[in-house]
């Protein structure tokens, strides 16, 4: 037998029987390394057969990371939907925030300005008051600097009736007076007679009169008597009282005039705002 089929023949027995490979590997001193490679085939097959496990399980991975980033993905659309939506809402919010404003300012200038024309016609109103009142303290002094000088012209027309007076019945002396207040201080003077029914003047029901005088519009109510006792002070006053309840006005001014008056009656006419005059 040739050598080339020699080698052909070992090689074919090598390769097809184990037990002869083993038997020369052995005598050759590779037994031991051909067991530790099928040993290491076997480790290959299952590292391979964990390495297709693990290429599975990252397939699955790279799957479920996939679907969890498409979620992810719609979610973050979702907020950026959100978002637009939230910042229109803001905008929108912030305009009608602002357009409130402006109405508010709005309103709050025509306030001032109401406000201004208000206290500007408070102003007008109070300049009219005080130019009022002062017209009307200027006509107070000038009645009564008349009056005064008025009384002057009563006191010497009554000084020319002298002794007559003492003669004179009340109701004459009255008489003669008020013609005097009307031709000499032109003073319309009227008898005001009412019925006393409640009794509030005297404490008993009845007939109660008062000298009414108008001047300028003024309202003077005048007692006239030739003699003054504190007790008329005090009547006069509620007669007073009963022509406002009655008459619906209150007398601007009281008077009582009389030749004399008790120093009582002087005290408590001037407790009540009474002005006495006794020059007469």
């Amino acid at each position: 037998m040739e050598l080339s089929e020699l080698k052909a023949k070992v090689f074919a027995l090598l390769k097809e029987d184990l037990e002869f490979r083993y038997a020369v590997a052995g005598l050759l001193g590779y037994e031991e390394l051909l067991k530790r490679l099928d040993r290491h085939e076997e480790e290959l097959t299952k590292v391979w057969t964990e390495i297709a496990k693990l290429r599975e399980d990252m397939n699955k991975l790279i799957g479920e990371m996939a679907s969890g980033f498409k979620r992810h993905d719609e979610a973050l659309e979702r907020f950026a939907q959100e978002l637009v939506r939230l910042r229109e809402e803001m905008a929108s919010g912030f305009k009608r925030h602002d357009e409130a404003l402006e109405r508010h300012e709005r309103e709050l200038a025509k306030l001032r300005e109401d406000m201004n024309k208000l206290i500007g016609e408070m102003a007008s109103g109070f300049k009219r008051h005080d130019e009022a009142l002062e017209r009307h303290e200027r006509e107070l002094a000038k009645l009564r600097d008349e009056m005064a000088k008025g009384f002057e012209l009563v006191k010497r027309r009554l000084d020319a009736l002298g002794a007559r007076w003492g003669l004179m019945a009340e109701e004459a002396f009255c008489e003669g007076l008020r013609r005097v207040l009307k031709e000499e201080l032109g003073l319309s003077v009227e008898r005001w007679v009412k019925m006393d029914v409640e009794g509030y003047v005297y404490d008993h029901p009845c007939q109660v009169d008062v000298d009414v005088a108008v001047s300028n519009g003024r309202v003077v109510l005048i007692e006239m008597k030739s003699h003054v006792k504190r007790a008329d002070v005090t009547a006069f006053k509620r007669k007073a009282e009963l022509y406002a309840k009655i008459e619906g006005r209150r007398p601007d001014k009281l008077m009582i005039v009389t030749p004399y008056a008790d120093q009582e009656a002087l005290e408590t006419a001037k407790e009540l705002e009474i002005e006495v005059y006794t020059g007469v």
